[in-house]
């Protein structure tokens, strides 16, 4: 897959673009404003020489006097910066020319009796000239068409010496503007480079370092906060990691250590087989904790990553419940302690997963319980969910045990061993369980009773 272009190439491009357009635009309104004022001022004199002929053109009697107005002509021409005239009459008979005008256009057509004031461009050679034609009429009527030229070579070489410099002015602009975009995103990303540089040196070893958000600018406070919060949350992952591994080899190294001890004294001399046999009843022990302790912590791992679908189907939680009190009714008569179910309530859920959290629950709360108590079971709807409370009395547990109370292998106290208490992971289990049904599990204690809730939603 090609890796996208980078933000610096990105952003330098936009900026260059918007300035190649904002310069593009101002050359090209400066250009034209520049030709529309010489137009107009051209524009503006040829129309001051067209009404100062008029004047004595519309007094002519006849083409007879026209020797008259010729010396009138020639004095109004005086005063502008070389016009050329030209008056023509209804039948194409030119009655008036200045000098300069056949020898400067020749080629020029009469543009006879225009229907209206005409202005335009003309190009004779490398000369450029504005011409300016209108019909008249004389005070007898007779048409007269007056076709008045000045020279706009001065005009186009200052023009085209200004566009020059206009346009060399606007690309070195985008050329300087180019880099000057360049540099400024280079330079605003220079709080990205710094925090890269910071993150390089963040190793597992170094997850409690954090960045100051205090020290980007605010559109980088947001992202560092959340960097924050994940480097909080992967040291939190990591030391629970830490001490589950930990936790882990403690606890596989007690059987693993009853083991070998057994193995070795049992081979330290000749024994018999009813002693060889004891030895290997012993062992199988062992081997059942050990097994039971791998299977449990494959359980946790496969519901914490989600390796297969749960298998959800409608279950009478009440008939799981009997059913434990059957599996549990032996060892809770040893204990002298009752079982009780409160509420009958369906819910679909996997029956195998449920049917283990509460078999974790209630094999606890019978550990737990004083001999002649009752442990009960209470099945019930709270809004849209199902609670299930395993309630015993008995000692109560210390606030600061009760948030712990679910992380696997962590033990009340230290000292004692779990070789009659399972392998530590059953209310671990427990939690994941309803985790994996959306819900969540809660303990309460006091010096009353001990009261765990399971709350799945329906």
């Amino acid at each position: 897959m090609k890796q996208p272009t980078s933000l610096t190439l990105r952003l330098t491009l936009l900026f260059s673009t918007v300035a190649t357009l904002v310069l593009l635009s101002f050359g090209w309104i400066i250009e034209n404003s520049m030709e529309n004022h010489f137009e107009l001022g051209d524009i503006k004199e040829l129309k001051l020489i067209a009404q100062a002929v008029k004047k004595p053109l519309q007094t002519l009697q006849s083409e007879q006097d026209l020797p008259l107005l010729q010396q009138r002509f020639d004095d109004i021409l005086i005063g502008h910066h070389h016009p050329l005239l030209k008056v023509i009459n209804d039948r194409g008979n030119v009655l008036y020319s200045s000098l300069e005008f056949k020898k400067s256009l020749p080629d020029l057509p009469n543009f006879k009796s225009p229907n209206q004031t005409l202005v335009k461009h003309w190009k004779n050679g490398k000369n450029h000239y504005r011409i300016f034609a209108e019909q008249i009429l004389t005070n007898n009527a007779t048409p007269y068409t007056i076709i008045i030229a000045i020279s706009t070579d001065f005009h186009h070489t200052f023009l085209n010496n200004f566009r020059f410099i206009l346009w060399l002015m606007v690309i070195s602009s985008i050329v300087v503007m180019s880099l000057m975009s360049w540099m400024a995103v280079h330079y605003g990303h220079r709080p990205l480079r710094q925090i890269i540089n910071q993150l390089g040196h963040i190793s597992s070893n170094e997850l409690s370092t954090r960045l100051d958000p205090e020290t980007v600018p605010s559109e980088l406070s947001d992202l560092i906060r959340s960097f924050n919060d994940l480097l909080k949350r992967l040291d939190k992952a990591f030391d629970r990691l830490s001490h589950f591994s930990d936790d882990i080899a403690h606890e596989l190294r007690t059987p693993v250590t009853n083991l070998m001890t057994q193995t070795q004294v049992a081979l330290s001399r000749t024994r018999s087989n009813k002693e060889y046999l004891e030895v290997l009843y012993s062992n199988m022990e062992e081997f059942e904790r050990l097994s039971q302790m791998i299977a449990d912590m494959l359980f946790l791992a496969k519901t914490d990553n989600k390796i297969n679908p749960i298998e959800m189907k409608d279950v009478d939680l009440y008939q799981e419940v009997q059913s434990l009190f059957d599996y549990y009714e032996a060892w809770a008569e040893d204990n002298k302690v009752s079982l009780t179910v409160k509420g009958k309530l369906q819910l679909h859920c996997n029956r195998l997963m449920i049917r283990r959290a509460l078999s974790n629950l209630l094999s606890n709360a019978i550990r737990h319980t004083p001999k002649g108590q009752t442990v009960t079971i209470t099945l019930d709807r709270i809004n849209n969910c199902v609670s299930i409370i395993v309630q015993n009395p008995g000692e109560p547990i210390l606030s600061e045990h009760l948030p712990k109370l679910f992380d696997r292998f962590y033990r009340i106290d230290p000292s004692r061993q779990r070789t009659s208490e399972g392998t530590g992971l059953g209310l671990a289990i427990t939690k994941s369980i309803a985790e994996a049904h959306g819900g969540s599990i809660h303990v309460t204690s006091d010096e009353s009773k001990t009261q765990f809730q399971i709350i799945i939603p329906i």
